[in-house]
């Protein structure tokens, strides 16, 4: 894979890890403010934000991985 593409795919990875929590913790902000409750929602919100940052991540991460290993095998 080009070092550009590479590049890209990782700065891609940082917007969805970023966007994925700061989403879930506004939208758990936002309900907290409409339904008058404390911090639980932004709370669930964040650690919702967290898993689908973690999974997303893994996600664009393993086939990087496994064309590294094919990669390491051809080279042997």
């Amino acid at each position: 894979m080009e070092k550009w593409a590479l590049a890209a795919r990782v700065i891609g990875i940082g917007w969805y890890v970023g966007i994925s929590i700061a989403g879930g913790t506004g939208l758990g902000i936002w309900l907290d403010r409409k339904l008058g409750t404390s911090i639980s929602f932004t709370l669930v919100g964040l650690f919702v934000g967290l898993g689908v940052a973690f999974y997303g991540s893994y996600r664009m991460i393993s086939p990087l991985l496994k064309e590294q290993q094919r990669q390491d095998k051809e080279d042997r």
